[in-house]
């Protein structure tokens, strides 16, 4: 009987260790390299999402924060080597709506996106637009909507690549007001904007930040912002959902980007990483943080992990309904 209750102090000590490494762990954390994955090449918008992070994070962590571009399979070759690393919070995901998209359209991945990553909270985003030639007499929503009803099959339009966030935007547009009009793919935002430009194309649903030059110079008409929310590039352009069209008065597409964990990742060490990027997100005001956002043609999106999933899971949904009504195919 003596020797039992001996045991117990040791057995209680033990308990106490055990309940308390992952508040050590979180702690601890980080104690060395911390790496953040994204599946784009450098120089872009979620590039420059990362490595802004990566240099504020790892100014607060104390220890080096690194981007790995891990380009190919439009997004699918990063996330899945994310998705595989170990679940201890060293390796991070840019996450994009991209991801999204794969995941409606990718019917052979090895990864779950909505269940193999941990949210971590959304950051920063790039809006996508409407606009049209000065060709196009249509000046505003409503009118865009009628100069296609009343040709239907007339007129064709440029959303940048296939499957990417601003052919969804265009797909879910056409469909929810029973439109018809032609896709025209291109490689990229860059040269679809540079057709309209020439007159080879008249409407052209592309990034903000790939048109608002063009806008200012009068070379193009804004029409409307497909994001939840008005741009700060070009705050005069309403949204869809500000267009009087009853239809779109809850159309959002937004382009967003922010982070993930593979799934396994002890929930300390997700709290804290999740803390420190909302941390980095409320100096989004200061006056140099303003102008790199600016520069890279990023808008702040914040929002925390809870709502994060949401998102996905909400985006997921309207995007397989619009994938299968526009019968949109990966490339």
């Amino acid at each position: 009987m003596f020797r039992m209750t001996q045991k117990f102090p040791a057995l209680a000590i033990a308990m106490v260790s055990v309940l308390s490494l992952p508040a050590a762990q979180a702690q601890d954390f980080p104690s060395r390299t911390v790496r953040i994955v994204t599946t784009f090449t450098a120089g872009g918008a979620a590039d420059a999402t990362a490595r802004i992070f990566a240099e504020k994070l790892s100014t607060l962590w104390k220890q080096p924060v690194i981007v790995d571009n891990r380009v190919g399979g439009g997004g699918s070759i990063g996330a899945d080597a994310a998705s595989r690393a170990p679940a201890d919070g060293y390796t991070l995901l840019l996450a994009t709506n991209t991801h999204v998209i794969n995941h409606v359209l990718l019917k052979n991945l090895a990864f779950d996106y909505t269940k193999d990553f941990a949210p971590l909270g959304l950051v920063t985003s790039t809006a996508t637009m409407l606009a049209v030639t000065p060709a196009i007499k249509a000046s505003n929503l409503k009118e865009v909507t009628e100069m296609l009803k009343a040709s239907p099959g007339k007129y064709q339009y440029s959303a940048c690549n296939m499957a990417s966030p601003q052919h969804f935007s265009m797909e879910m547009y056409k469909h929810a007001l029973n439109l018809d009009a032609q896709n025209i793919p291109y490689r990229g935002c860059a040269p679809a904007v540079t057709d309209a430009l020439g007159g080879q194309i008249n409407i052209v649903m592309a990034s903000v930040t790939a048109m608002s030059a063009f806008v200012k110079q009068g070379s193009l008409k804004p029409i409307a912002v497909m994001s939840s929310k008005r741009s700060p590039t070009l705050p005069d352009v309403p949204t869809a959902r500000e267009s009087g069209i009853p239809e779109l008065k809850n159309f959002a597409l937004d382009n967003y980007y922010g982070f993930m964990a593979p799934r396994g990742t002890p929930p300390a060490v997700l709290k804290k990483i999740e803390a420190d990027i909302m941390a980095v997100a409320k100096t989004f005001s200061e006056p140099e943080m303003k102008t790199r956002l600016e520069t890279a043609g990023l808008e702040p999106f914040v929002m925390n992990s809870a709502d994060m999933i949401k998102l996905i899971r909400s985006d997921a949904e309207k995007l397989a309904t619009v994938a299968k009504q526009a019968n949109i195919q990966a490339e």
